[in-house]
């Protein structure tokens, strides 16, 4: 079964682009492209504090999937 992500509410969209960014900032920190203040400054652009929480699940999701201290 296949699912068409553009058919999905605005709302689940963000979700998916917001994991997608966490994920990505996370193995910026591993490959050593990046420092820990791309995690805060990433963070800060959100604006509703309901995205910033979930991007922030997102990025401790990650740290553990990716082996990041």
């Amino acid at each position: 079964m296949s699912i068409n992500l553009s058919l999905l509410p605005s709302a689940e969209k963000n979700k998916i682009e917001l994991d997608k960014q966490a994920s990505y900032a996370v193995w910026q920190l591993k490959q050593a492209k990046a420092g820990p203040d791309l995690l805060i400054s990433e963070a800060e652009k959100i604006r509703n504090q309901g995205e910033r929480d979930f991007f922030e699940q997102a990025i401790q999701k990650y740290k553990r999937i990716m082996g990041v201290a």
